[in-house]
């Protein structure tokens, strides 16, 4: 209906009016012309438009609506509505000064004056914006909720009427009970329930109890649709409306088989630990009070403590530990250490009934209840006695493998360091001996010139004992009976000993004879006899024993086993203290002054021994002695007859071709074979070797075996021969890992070597070659010819 303006007013009256409206801020109120012009403006409209009135009285309303409306022709359409029905209410964006947007609820009424002429409209307009945004925020979280409820599959969640009838189902709800919605919206709740719960009234119970406190809980079995069943976690909560009245439950049932499932598991599972308890034997479990009063008893604990349960039960458990055990304390520690940390665990001796030991493992555990107080304890003791013994002894086989891991490492740093001072000294000797052969005349020169050959002779020894402890010392092993080299040994070792020192020799003549290197052996005993003899400074007896011993792989540090001979050497000396007793075969370990040993007298014998196929042991007292042990292996065959060879009665000459990448070890071998008149063509690689071989007429090949290059000097002498078999090729070196196989199908040898050495072996290679024909010489017996320095 139409806005009548009443009778004219007074001033005042339209006045007080006018502040009224004016003073509304929280709605735009304001008049429009029958053109829909602006007409009057109040604060409110400012405040909610931005428009001043100024501004925007006389302009059209339509402005106020977004262009999308305005292209509609929204703003006649509602004029046109309002003068046809009286007024117009509506709920729209509409459009601020600076282009902001807000959500409005608007009327529109049309004014008629007191003569029924239309004037006219009124708009009276609100923003609320806030409020649409609220609502279409709930809105949101109601299609989120129903999402949410739709989307959840482990739970059936539905709801029900004041009577029990369902009103929705959930997704969940179809998966759990397998009925859609069209199966069971408008049915009972109680169809869920077994024929046993329905006729004891359960259903009904339930709601009443949510209703009463308003939430029910609990658990038990439901049906599905196909009459399966399920143990159902329920909860059902009470829906009030505003004043109170129940209006509906919300009913949440989840599926827990599998959780039930596992809790009757679990009490079967106590029920079988209780009856495993029970029955165990290699256990004793048994209970404590918290003071250590036995309060159960099992079968395992009877058999390894030997007390009966009538025996023990009431009795303090402290009675299992040894008298010393209980004076310190440990019983009352154990406990309260369980007690304070929450387990002890140790090992130790424990006493049974009879009063005999046994090594326990024992694990104490506290019990507490619900509200953490100390109850008891849980005890576990084994008998590991036999464990015990088994880790010692693989304690100790550890130690040996550590060992011969350690002594292996050092052999191959030593066996490296000897190869490279080897080929020094052969620099140093080769020259001392061109120039003592060069100045044999200066009697001053010559004892210089033999004082550093004494020198380099020791630096020799020094490396010899390195590759022997390392096992990359070039050896010829021989068969001899020790008997006859025990006499030798101990007429050249008399004199060396002093006179305070007696030396006795027992070997058992039924001793087998051995298979080692005679020089090697014959530096064993030396540096074993020496180091006897400086343990008493006072004098004192050395005794050598040997006897035959069979082994069986146990009772040595090398774990060998077979026959072997056993070759002691004991002395009366100060001993060696037992910390520094597995130290004494490393090499550099010495316990003498700097200037009274190198520390490698030890390691040669160490080195000797295992690279003859035995090994040693050394045993020692402090004040009571030492005493050395070499195991040699026995020899297969009768000990062989040593012929010295005959001297070289004439020098056949010729040209030698030198391979030496070490362009110092070069240079003296060139001059050592030119003073014994050889000519000499020196190349620095395999493969100018084999061009010179090639090109140029040589009768001997003397090439180093370690070389750098795809080919060193063993694959050089392989080619040679292949090429060339009736060319002889001399192998030297100071060091090598192809030693063994070389020294198999080569001539051997090694640095530093002696002048007189290379002059015997090369005219004998070349006289045994056939070049020149008709040289009296005689063959070299073996392979092998051993170098070094003999000062």
């Amino acid at each position: 209906m139409p806005v009548t303006a009443g009778p004219l007013q007074t001033p005042i009256d339209l006045h007080r009016l006018e502040l009224l409206i004016d003073a509304i801020s929280d709605y735009a109120i304001y008049m429009l012309g029958p053109d829909g012009r602006v007409a009057t403006w109040n604060t409110g409209a400012a405040r909610i438009k931005g428009y001043e009135a100024a501004e925007i009285v006389g302009q059209h309303f339509s402005r106020f609506f977004t262009a999308e409306d305005r292209a509609k022709g929204m703003p006649q359409t509602l004029l046109a509505s309002a003068r046809a029905n009286g007024s117009h209410e509506m709920e729209g964006w509409l459009q601020r000064k600076d282009g902001s947007r807000f959500w409005c609820s608007a009327t529109i009424h049309c004014i008629d004056d007191e003569n029924g002429a239309f004037v006219g409209f009124g708009v009276i307009i609100r923003d609320i914006t806030e409020r649409m945004e609220a609502q279409e925020a709930l809105r949101d979280s109601e299609r989120r909720f129903r999402m949410l409820v739709e989307g959840v599959t482990d739970y059936a969640i539905y709801m029900l009427d004041p009577s029990g009838i369902v009103v929705n189902w959930n997704p969940g709800a179809q998966r759990l009970k397998g009925y859609t919605p069209d199966d069971i919206v408008g049915h009972h709740f109680s169809k869920f329930y077994t024929p046993e719960d329905r006729a004891a009234g359960l259903p009904g119970r339930v709601l009443a109890t949510a209703v009463r406190d308003g939430r029910y809980e609990g658990e038990g079995w439901r049906i599905r649709k196909d009459g399966s069943r399920f143990w159902a976690m329920v909860v059902v909560d009470a829906i009030r409306g505003d004043d109170g009245t129940i209006v509906g439950f919300a009913k949440v049932t989840r599926d827990i088989t599998e959780r039930r499932l596992a809790q009757e598991a679990l009490r079967e599972s106590e029920r079988q630990f209780r009856l495993l308890v029970a029955g165990v034997t290699d256990y004793a479990l048994y209970m404590l009070d918290p003071n250590g009063i036995v309060t159960s008893w099992n079968a395992g604990a009877e058999r390894i403590k030997g007390y009966t349960a009538e025996e023990i039960i009431g009795q303090h458990f402290s009675r299992f530990y040894p008298e010393r055990d209980r004076a310190a304390g440990v019983p009352a520690r154990a406990l309260n250490t369980a007690a304070q940390e929450g387990r002890f665990e140790a090992e130790g001796w424990h006493v049974r009934k009879d009063g005999s030991l046994f090594w326990a493992n024992v694990v104490i555990d506290p019990i507490r209840d619900e509200h953490g107080k100390l109850i008891g304890f849980a005890k576990i003791t084994r008998d590991v006695t036999e464990r015990r013994e088994t880790q010692k002894a693989l304690q100790e086989a550890q130690e040996q493998r550590a060992h011969a891991q350690k002594m292996d490492a050092l052999g191959q740093l030593t066996g490296g360091v000897a190869h490279d001072f080897n080929n020094l000294l052969m620099v140093v000797s080769g020259h001392t001996q061109l120039l003592k052969e060069r100045m044999a005349g200066d009697t001053r020169v010559v004892r210089s010139i033999e004082a550093i050959e004494t020198a380099a002779a020791r630096g020799e020894t020094l490396t010899r004992q390195l590759l022997t402890f390392s096992r990359r010392h070039a050896v010829t092993p021989t068969v001899f009976a020790l008997n006859a080299r025990l006499d030798g040994f101990r007429s050249m070792m008399s004199s060396s000993l002093g006179a305070g020192v007696q030396l006795t020799v027992a070997v058992d003549p039924a001793a087998w004879p051995v298979k080692v290197d005679p020089n090697e052996f014959e530096l064993a005993l030396v540096n074993i006899a020496l180091n006897a003899r400086d343990a008493m400074p006072d004098g004192g007896v050395i005794a050598l024993t040997a006897e035959n011993v069979a082994l069986a792989g146990s009772e040595t540090l090398a774990q060998i086993a077979g026959d072997f001979v056993a070759l002691r050497i004991a002395d009366t000396g100060a001993g060696i203290a037992p910390d520094l007793l597995p130290k004494v075969f490393e090499p550099f370990f010495t316990t003498k002054p700097a200037e009274k040993g190198s520390g490698l007298g030890l390691s040669q014998v160490y080195g000797f021994a295992h690279q003859s196929g035995g090994t040693v042991t050394i045993e020692s007292e402090i004040g009571k002695g030492t005493m050395v042990t070499l195991y040699l292996p026995r020899a297969a065959e009768e000990p062989e007859q040593v012929e010295e060879p005959s001297a070289i009665e004439s020098l056949p000459g010729g040209t030698v071709l030198l391979v030496e990448d070490n362009p110092e070890v070069a240079e003296v071998t060139t001059a050592m074979l030119e003073e014994l008149a050889y000519k000499v063509r020196c190349v620095g690689d395999a493969e100018a070797a084999l061009a010179a071989v090639e090109q140029e007429q040589v009768d001997l090949v003397i090439t180093d075996i370690v070389m750098a290059g795809p080919m060193d000097g063993l694959a050089l002498a392989r080619a040679l021969r292949e090429r060339r078999p009736e060319l002889p090729v001399l192998l030297v070196t100071g060091y090598s890992k192809a030693l063994g196989e070389a020294s198999d199908h080569f001539v051997l040898l090694r640095k530093p070597f002696r002048l007189g050495d290379l002059s015997r072996i090369v005219a004998s290679m070349i006289a045994e070659a056939g070049q020149p024909p008709g040289s009296n010489v005689v063959r070299l017996r073996g392979r092998h010819a051993a170098g070094g320095m003999h000062p």
